[in-house]
């Protein structure tokens, strides 16, 4: 079995119809499940988002083809969003495009932009070529990677020993992450029983996770 790391460029027909502003008001989108509804027309969707949610409430409120949008909220620049809106014809084609026998979507698709689409998919060779060819001329798409699927979990506790795991933790408890600094990386190596060396090593191996988690590499 094979996976495609997929980069997609949308044209405006399939980018959401919202306002031109001066600043996007998302960083960043992970849709996490979804459903079209053709006999409804209707598209149902749960995203994580990260970015300005009292501008996404407005551009939602305004936006007549939104049926529902409801909203749990994780901090202050982060939430949870699901919403329920008409089915357009482009987001059919674009969506669509994935129903190629024997391919599966990885979760989440992840929007960095209204343009650029992020997206993983698992099948047999035929199957991703074919998806390849599914696209409309006006989608670009760039393939970032094709290998035996081996992507990790976006979760942490996916992408880090068991050993690293316990060093976030550890350096969490002593304060090496709070801002000002108030546990030192000897206060880390000593909980972790090793070297001040070994327990740096640790610590920037889980910090590049989470750079590679964040940027989805």
């Amino acid at each position: 079995m094979r996976s495609a790391d997929l980069t997609l460029r949308l044209p405006p027909s399939m980018q959401m119809p919202v306002p031109n502003v001066p600043v996007e008001p998302t960083f960043r989108e992970e849709v996490l499940s979804w459903e079209i509804d053709p006999e409804a027309e209707t598209m149902r969707f749960l995203s994580l988002v990260v970015g300005d949610q009292a501008a996404l409430d407005e551009i939602a409120a305004d936006l007549e083809m939104v049926r529902r949008y409801d909203v749990t909220r994780v901090d202050e620049d982060t939430f949870y969003g699901y919403v329920e809106m008409e089915l357009r014809e482009a987001d059919a084609t674009f969506m669509g495009s994935f129903d190629v026998p024997g391919l599966v979507i990885v979760p989440p698709i992840v929007y960095t932009g209204r343009e650029t689409v992020h997206v993983t998919v698992l099948g047999e060779p035929d199957a991703l070529a074919g998806v390849l060819e599914a696209f409309p001329e006006d989608v670009g798409v760039e393939v970032e990677r094709v290998s035996d699927h081996q992507r990790r979990a976006e979760t942490l506790a996916g992408r880090l020993t068991a050993r690293q795991f316990e060093a976030m933790e550890v350096a969490r408890e002593v304060g090496y992450y709070d801002v000002p600094r108030s546990g030192s990386l000897a206060d880390v190596a000593a909980d972790l029983e090793c070297s001040e060396s070994a327990a740096s090593t640790l610590l920037r191996t889980v910090e590049s996770e989470l750079v590679d988690a964040a940027l989805r590499r």
